[in-house]
């Protein structure tokens, strides 16, 4: 089994590197969209999440497997397309990158914020400061939708899980081998953004679309600390875990278990038949 430390320094760089852009460009486009009005409509944030995520991948898919998220390394290993002893540099990587993506928000934007805060008599820590606390962690119902919506934690829990599913699969469809209808290599990274940017189009009015575990717990510890306190755990806090980092995980492993036992089996089946060999893509 490799085990060098070069290995380990490889895949955390490249997850590192990878989650800071997703995280920075994503929740970049929420801060300006909180502070200043900046966009308009619920697909304008999307598809900046969307090119964000597409862009992180191309950065840094020749680092790492640029995976960018704890759902999906998780997933890869269930499905037996990552070796195992490769998660824990992932992991850390992922979580390291979204929180120092976080901290740079902050510095850039910390005297927008305490304007906003000002303007609007917003006390940080208080209910109302959620208003500038999605900037960096995200809320259910949406806090801009919330006179509207309606929505449980079980409710959210499913919406999560579902969207990561749908998500894992389609990241698995994009690289599978025995696809012959997949993308061009060098095109999956703008495939797997649009799969980011119509999730989101469809869950973010419920939960914001978190589909990340590093995504909302690293920058929702970074609020918590920066004096958003209770705010960044509404509620209670077993209902955000549950939610933001075991739905994902949950619909991570959903979509490996239906992958692995169900359409890569239909696919191979049917590639044989048509004498087309499968490519094979263990990371």
């Amino acid at each position: 089994m490799p085990n060098s430390a070069n290995i380990h320094l490889t895949g955390f760089l490249g997850e590192f590197i990878g989650t800071f852009f997703l995280v920075f460009f994503g929740c970049g486009s929420i801060a300006v969209t909180v502070l200043f009005n900046a966009h308009t409509g619920l697909f304008q944030i999307a598809i900046i999440w969307g090119i964000g995520v597409a862009l992180a991948i191309y950065a840094t898919r020749h680092i790492s497997c640029a995976h960018l998220n704890p759902a999906v390394s998780i997933a890869m290993v269930a499905a037996g397309r990552m070796k195992p002893y490769k998660i824990f540099s992932y992991l850390t990587g992922q979580f390291m990158g979204a929180l120092f993506a976080a901290m740079i928000l902050y510095i850039l934007f910390s005297d927008s914020i305490q304007q906003y805060e000002t303007i609007h008599n917003i006390v940080r820590g208080s209910r109302e400061s959620i208003k500038t606390a999605m900037i960096f962690c995200e809320f259910y119902p949406n806090p801009s939708m919330e006179e509207i919506a309606n929505v449980s934690t079980l409710t959210a829990f499913i919406a999560e899980t579902m969207g990561t599913m749908f998500l894992v699969l389609f990241i698995f469809s994009f690289t599978e081998g025995c696809n012959v209808g997949r993308p061009d290599d060098s095109l999956s990274p703008l495939f797997v953004g649009l799969a980011v940017t119509i999730i989101i189009c469809i869950i973010a009015p419920l939960t914001q679309a978190g589909l990340n575990p590093a995504r909302d717990l690293a920058p929702r510890l970074f609020a918590w600390a920066a004096g958003w306190g209770k705010a960044a755990f509404p509620k209670n806090f077993h209902g955000f875990i549950t939610v933001y980092v075991m739905g994902p995980i949950l619909g991570g492993l959903l979509a490996a278990l239906m992958f692995r036992k169900i359409i890569e089996p239909v696919m191979i089946g049917k590639n044989k038949t048509s004498k087309c060999d499968c490519e094979t893509r263990i990371e």
